[in-house]
């Protein structure tokens, strides 16, 4: 988990002010030994106001910012608390090892299991070492590999997306990046072991539909799951980035738009504030539903957990398509 200081967001200003008083206030009492109990008390009870205004309404665009900051925790992050013995495998025994997308088999809950995710980094060396969250044709193989694991051992797979996209660069396109991300995606739906994914910040495109294509879709409160970005639509369709508000709010991209769009199946709240205020507690509430909606799941057989898989998709682009028509 990060612990560099970053600007607030534009929303967050307020928030801010109060922050940066209370820590003044924190510090002249410490250099002069005053008691400042009462205003401290004040202050306090004057950010947690803000904060719960400050979040009361967020617009799609706020969100994505939310979904961006990088003191969210991050996919090692849930693994280090949530995952027991793990032991990352790496490799895609066709080329090389992707840094990016983690994977390896641990316990959960006394239940052993096989995790894939993305990570982002958390500082300049982190990030370029995980290529800022965005995996190459070898980390959608490696995931293949590991799902293989999985269904020949009988162990569920827990997912943590985030990530903008896969990596576009020309090598991963010699590579077969899109190739690699489809047999990612035809290979979640072969599975006959449960999948759970959470998608934790950013769910982008079919980077993100690589490993989330599963029997339970979950999305932290305020990330984002969209065929692409706010910025990247704006530029197509107004042949402008200023125009990210407006495409974020068309992209329809949030947590609560696509559960009423039936494509996620539970909204993970997230503390007050934002998942960036407070990780531990933001992890505890995700293991909290992972847990759940993996007990269900365990209850049904393999075939049965396949099928129901397939048929939440079918009945997913049916869904869609009928949204579509009456828009």
């Amino acid at each position: 988990m990060s612990n560099n200081k970053n600007q607030p967001m534009d929303f967050e200003k307020k928030i801010a002010e109060i922050e940066d008083r209370i820590k003044s206030v924190t510090a002249l009492a410490k250099n002069n030994d005053m008691e400042i109990d009462k205003e401290l008390n004040r202050l306090q009870a004057k950010l947690e106001r803000q904060i719960k205004l400050s979040y009361a309404n967020l617009s799609p665009w706020q969100r994505v910012q939310i979904a961006r900051h990088p003191e969210r925790p991050q996919c090692l992050d849930y693994v280090k608390l949530l995952i027991k013995d793990f032991v990352p495998l790496c490799g895609d025994r066709f080329f090389a090892d992707d840094a990016t997308m983690v994977g390896g088999i641990g316990l959960y809950h006394g239940i052993s299991v096989v995790v894939i995710g993305q990570e982002k980094g958390v500082d300049l060396e982190t990030r370029v070492k995980y290529n800022f969250g965005m995996a190459r044709p070898e980390g959608y193989r490696k995931a293949q590999r590991l799902m293989d694991l999985a269904d020949k051992f009988n162990m569920p797979v827990i997912c943590f997306v985030d990530t903008d996209g896969a990596y576009p660069g020309i090598e991963s396109e010699a590579r077969g990046q899109a190739e690699a991300i489809a047999s990612s995606i035809q290979k979640c739906l072969q599975l006959h072991v449960p999948i759970v994914s959470v998608i934790i910040g950013m769910g982008g495109s079919g980077g993100a539909i690589a490993i989330a294509t599963a029997n339970r879709i979950l999305m932290l409160e305020n990330s984002i799951y969209s065929v692409i970005s706010p910025e990247g639509c704006a530029s197509i369709l107004w042949r402008s980035a200023d125009k990210a508000k407006e495409a974020a709010e068309a992209l329809k991209l949030t947590a609560q738009d696509l559960k009423n769009f039936e494509v996620i199946d539970e909204i993970v709240k997230e503390p007050i504030g934002g998942a960036h205020r407070d990780a531990v507690a933001t992890i505890e509430k995700v293991d909290e539903a992972i847990y759940r909606h993996l007990q269900e799941l365990l209850l049904l057989s393999r075939d049965e957990l396949k099928k129901q898989r397939n048929d939440k998709f079918y009945e997913m682009g049916r869904n869609l398509n009928l949204e579509i028509a009456k828009g």
